[in-house]
Formats: C-alpha cells, structure tokens, sequence
C-alpha cells in the first residue's frame, strides 16, 4: 500500500512540473518566436467581432513555412501567411472565433511548420455575454 502511495505521488509531482509552465512567450527550437501563445479577449458581448491575432518572428537561418494551422473546433477560423517568411521576418496569425454562443470559451490553435514535429499550441480564451438592452427615454415614460 505504501509502494502504490509512493507511487502516486510520484506522479502528481511530475504531472505538476511537467504542465505547471505558464510562459506566455516562446521560442522554439524550430526559431519561431511568438508575442504571446495566450490570447485572452476577457467579457465580450454576443455578436461582437471576435478577431485576434498571433504575432510572430522567425528568428532561424532559414526560411520558415507554416504547413497547417488548425483549431480545435469550427467555431475558431485560422488564417495564416502560405508564403515563406524569411530569416528575421515577421509575421502573424489570424483567428476569428464566433462569438454567437453565451459562455466561457477556451479554443486550441494547433501551428504545424515546417522546422518541427510537434505543433505549437495556441490558445484563446473568454466569456460572452448577452448584450443588455439600455431602454430608451421614450420607453420608461
């Protein structure tokens, strides 16, 4: 029983260091650089234009090509530069979510390229909210 204790917590301590990084910036080995991996559009109103961007910066040797970016869900619409960006260049994503459904949300954004296996992770987050209906004058009289 103490073995299997032990065991568990052994666990919970790596699972903790392992995912417990909050970094907002990043570099990647692949010499990609992105302002920020967390975009947080805070209390937005239902309907509301729900545009966001990810800027970035290859920082590498070589040119950098961005082969897929994907969301987690149709409600979150990427669009990302198809032409190489140069060494030193800079450039961004584009994300468009769909602010029609009331509620907290939070969307991956996965960004394949052409230097590395993995992806990075985007992420954007928020909560939409039902507009309020300010009356008129007319219509408390």
């Amino acid at each position: 029983m103490k073995k299997l204790g032990l065991f568990i917590s052994m666990v919970f301590c790596f699972a903790m260091c392992s995912f417990g990084q909050t970094d907002n910036t990043v570099e990647q080995d692949a010499g990609i650089v992105f302002d920020t991996l967390v975009y947080d559009y805070g209390t937005i109103t239902k309907g509301s234009d729900g545009k966001c961007a990810f800027k970035f910066k290859n920082t590498s040797d070589t040119p950098l090509i961005l082969t897929n970016v994907q969301a987690s869900c149709g409600c979150t619409v990427p669009s990302w530069p198809r032409e190489a960006i140069k060494p030193g260049e800079s450039s961004a994503i584009d994300v468009k979510y769909n602010t029609n459904n009331v509620g907290h949300f939070t969307k991956r954004i996965s960004v394949f390229t052409n230097k590395q296996n993995t992806p990075i992770i985007l992420m954007i987050k928020g909560s939409v909210v039902e507009a309020t209906v300010v009356p008129s004058t007319e219509e408390t009289k």
